[in-house]
């Protein structure tokens, strides 16, 4: 069985390690970088079973990317397996480069597909899903940043599985709010954007045309023009945050009426990317999972593992959504 592309980051991760510290115990010429050693906890099963194999050749049939294998994510198997599935809008290709990304970076990516829509909707209904994922490369070569394909795409899901709740996580637009507005008005039932990490490691992690107040801005407008739209974004930790710092992002969230929000640990996806700095313990994440509940967050994952499009979020996201969707009609 090949590696899947959680497995390859983690062992290209301890590979560095091993070639770091052999540098080092040979004298080699400097200090070999300090880079901590992988724990324990940061493991993942191979993926694998009847089902992930199904998913998967579905998703080539149809020429579909998931994010679950461009960003490497370590939770492929254990989703996939359950039928879930985060598929990736508008190719493999970003236009931004941002330093703890492992999807690959083009200021001119390939056109659209124009069918797209339709097939993540046709996919959606084969799977059967009741909740889907939408993200997306940032495409900042369109005029509108792809948002209308967005729009599209969620509309279509709709009108293919009516009873899909469908998450979108999106770019953040270069802050055009016509831009986030089109995309709400689709009608998704949770809106999501990452403000990746703290306010101080803004410029050294994500890309240049990003910043934490741009990001905060479109989290505040989500809920705003939609106010039945459950709002969530996500945190890594590892690249040199402080607890301070960390739980400052955390006031400004809720400040900015963010319902939910996950924590989880960077891991570098290659040697070009930003270092880990630290290997968060886990106890660390049950503490921030306390923090946040404790500020009122509706919803908080967290965990070494945990991924913005955690599943395990899902289902208690599901209900808060149809419990927004049925006060809505009542209304």
């Amino acid at each position: 069985m090949r590696l899947s592309l959680e497995q390859s980051a983690l062992l290209r991760q301890r590979a560095a390690v091993q070639a770091e510290q052999a540098h080092a115990d040979q004298g080699g010429l400097g200090p070999a970088p300090a880079r901590p050693r992988l724990p324990p906890w940061i493991s993942a099963p191979l993926p694998g079973g009847e089902r992930y194999a199904a998913i998967k050749t579905k998703l080539r049939d149809r020429k579909l990317h998931t994010v679950c294998e461009e960003a490497q994510c370590p939770n492929i198997g254990q989703c996939w397996n359950e039928g879930t599935a985060t598929l990736m809008l508008m190719g493999d290709t970003c236009t931004r480069a941002c330093k703890f990304c492992a999807v690959k970076s083009n200021p001119r990516p390939a056109p659209l597909d124009i069918d797209e829509p339709h097939k993540a909707a046709e996919q959606v209904g084969l799977m059967g899903l009741d909740y889907v994922v939408l993200t997306s490369v940032n495409r900042d070569d369109l005029p509108d940043g792809g948002a209308d394909h967005f729009a599209q795409t969620v509309r279509a899901i709709k009108q293919i599985s009516p009873r899909t709740l469908v998450e979108v996580l999106t770019p953040d637009f270069e802050g055009r709010l016509v831009d986030v507005a089109r995309v709400l008005d689709a009608g998704p039932d949770v809106f999501a954007h990452n403000i990746e990490t703290v306010q101080r490691l803004q410029r050294q992690v994500r890309d240049r045309r990003a910043s934490f107040d741009q990001s905060l801005a479109v989290l505040q407008f989500a809920k705003r023009h939609r106010p039945q739209v459950v709002t969530k974004s996500s945190i890594m930790l590892g690249l040199g945050e402080a607890d301070p710092e960390v739980d400052a992002a955390l006031v400004a969230l809720r400040d900015h009426a963010v319902d939910a929000v996950t924590l989880g640990q960077y891991l570098r996806p290659s040697p070009w990317h930003h270092e880990v700095v630290r290997f968060a313990d886990p106890a660390e994440f049950v503490q921030w999972q306390q923090r946040a509940e404790a500020l009122g967050f509706a919803y908080c994952a967290s965990g070494p593992l945990v991924r913005s499009s955690y599943r395990a979020g899902e289902h208690y996201l599901r209900g808060l959504a149809k419990a927004r969707q049925a006060a809505t009609c009542a209304d």
